[in-house]
């Protein structure tokens, strides 16, 4: 099998470009591309046409309705409107036995909700799943956790983070957009399902809060009450080992919904239980925030996170510089690219401007169709899996003339071999709601990755372009190195990741942060050791 051959069977290991773009679509997740929540804007457009066209049918029968309403009220407000008259005495007995009948039993209603759940089923199709709302709340409890976000603040539309009673604005959006109790139900249930009471409580206590304020409102969108999040609530707090708490709260709950048996029962199992322990009701009880990864690097790659893009401060350390990088390439003698050394150990490098607006937007367009669930190595099988939420697609250079134009940038400004099987094709990412890649390496670490069946060595080097720019959030985090990189446009960040040893840099540790407000994307372009053995060459020294 030949070199060309070897790389077509590693994709398709892979499964990055399987099937027509169509089906490709059709099967990804919602949730976790951008791209992907925009285009479920298109079918709420096309519910919202269906619901318009039932509002007028509606408003049209209730016209009607009226219209007969005030005629047969004006006949019983007349006092000098005898029975005596033939005509109005055929006129009530007729009303009587067929005009209210056919008002009663009006198939216009029907008709028109009818008409209304056709177009819903017809759309049905194309609207994410209850799957994407899980994980749209998962991003959710994401960003509160790793940005230190007040839930209080996120219901309202506000992002701050509160530690201790500093309180620091990260985002200002021009219109804020305000939660409703059934929002926070949501996102609160999705935690309580999963045995989560650290971010359940916090999210169904402000749908308690939220469903206070309106009591006695009703709003046909809403799936949940204020008695199923007291109810939630109540018993997260007991599983948290709060019984005073999920008490109270079950007492309340009988104030709305007195027939309750289930909830009257534990009221008195609660009671039981306080009175056999009464120092449970003043204990405070304490939640640890579950690692799901176990992440040992949790804290230290959150910190850098929180930092929004933390680079050194270049006049207190005259090592990193910035200059304008030909890399002797009569390619860049006329277009030199804006270099900045962001980093030492590990080597990390900034390029400025290295690609423009439009050939952005081309390889964006270019990769949309092919998107798919980011997925890992695991073992011997890729996997899509929560600590990486995105979408990727794989372009070769053939598939447009931009794509050769960037090889030959790439080649020119590293001074590697980026042709295959040398290099892998240019993966393009879209990432999700809080899209993020946790504490990853981006060269094998196992003799059985999938990387080595391209029988081109490990990934030497990763060349990775900022397609687009973000609000906040969604910095490249350096976890050993201490430092992170934000979202710069249209810039490409460099660095090695083995040492000319071969063996891996262990620095190179690092993190897509979770986006916060944006849209992500970047393209990446991985290097192998093969083919660049008078371009880098090998060195015996384990600090080289």
């Amino acid at each position: 099998m030949g070199p060309a051959a070897r790389l077509a069977a590693l994709l398709a290991v892979l499964a990055l470009r399987a099937g027509d773009p169509a089906e490709v679509a059709a099967r990804g997740d919602t949730f976790s591309a951008l791209t992907s929540v925009a285009r479920a804007l298109a079918p709420e457009r096309r519910l919202l046409g269906l619901l318009r066209r039932y509002l007028r049918g509606e408003e049209a029968r209730l016209r009607d309705l009226t219209r007969f309403y005030h005629k047969v009220l004006s006949l019983h407000e007349d006092s000098a409107t005898p029975v005596s008259n033939p005509l109005l005495a055929f006129t009530l007995i007729k009303r009587l036995q067929s005009d209210w009948k056919n008002v009663v039993h009006s198939l216009e209603a029907s008709e028109n909700i009818r008409a209304l759940k056709d177009g819903y089923e017809r759309v049905e199709q194309d609207l994410p799943a209850f799957e994407d709302v899980e994980g749209a709340a998962r991003a959710l409890m994401r960003l509160q956790d790793v940005y230190m976000l007040n839930v209080k603040g996120l219901a309202r539309g506000v992002f701050q983070r509160v530690t201790g009673s500093a309180v620091t604005d990260l985002y200002s959006p021009r219109r804020l957009f305000s939660l409703t109790g059934d929002d926070c139900f949501q996102v609160g249930k999705v935690a309580y399902d999963m045995g989560d009471y650290y971010h359940a409580i916090p999210w169904l206590e402000e749908a308690v809060s939220l469903f206070r304020g309106s009591y006695g409102e009703w709003k046909t969108e809403d799936e949940a009450s204020l008695e199923d999040a007291l109810d939630h609530l109540a018993f997260a707090y007991f599983q948290a080992g709060n019984v005073l708490c999920a008490l109270n709260l079950s007492r309340e709950f009988l104030l709305y919904s007195p027939d309750n048996k289930r909830v009257a029962r534990n009221v008195l199992k609660y009671e039981k239980l306080l009175a056999e322990s009464p120092d449970q009701a003043v204990a405070e009880t304490v939640m640890q925030r579950p690692n799901v990864p176990h992440l040992q690097t949790r804290d230290t790659y959150e910190g850098l996170c929180q930092t929004l893009g933390s680079q050194p401060t270049h006049y207190q350390i005259p090592s990193l510089y910035c200059s304008y990088e030909t890399s002797s390439s009569p390619y860049l003698l006329l277009q030199p690219v804006r270099k900045e050394v962001i980093h030492l150990e590990p080597y990390v490098v900034l390029y400025h401007d290295f690609v423009s607006d439009a050939e952005a937007q081309k390889i964006r367009g270019l990769a949309e169709p092919w998107l798919q669930r980011s997925v890992v190595a695991s073992g011997e099988k890729q996997l899509p899996v929560e600590y990486r939420i995105s979408k990727s697609a794989w372009l070769k250079d053939t598939v447009d003339p931009v794509l050769v134009t960037l090889d030959h940038r790439i080649a020119a400004l590293t001074g590697l071999d980026v042709q295959p099987p040398y290099a892998e094709y240019l993966q393009v990412v879209n990432y999700g709601i809080g899209g993020h890649y946790e504490p990853h390496f981006d060269h094998a670490t196992s003799p059985s990755s999938p990387l080595y069946r391209m029988n081109s060595g490990n990934r030497v080097a990763t060349f990775m372009i900022y397609l687009s720019s973000v609000e906040a959030g969604g910095a490249t985090a350096f976890i050993y190195g201490n430092f992170s990189v934000p979202v710069v446009k249209n810039a490409a960040l460099f660095w090695w990741n083995l040492h000319r040893s071969g063996e891996g840099d262990g620095d190179t540790l690092h993190a897509g942060c979770p986006v916060l407000v944006g849209d992500k994307w970047v393209a990446n372009k991985w290097i192998h050791e093969y083919g660049q053995e008078f371009r880098r060459p090998c060195s015996s020294r384990p600090e080289d």
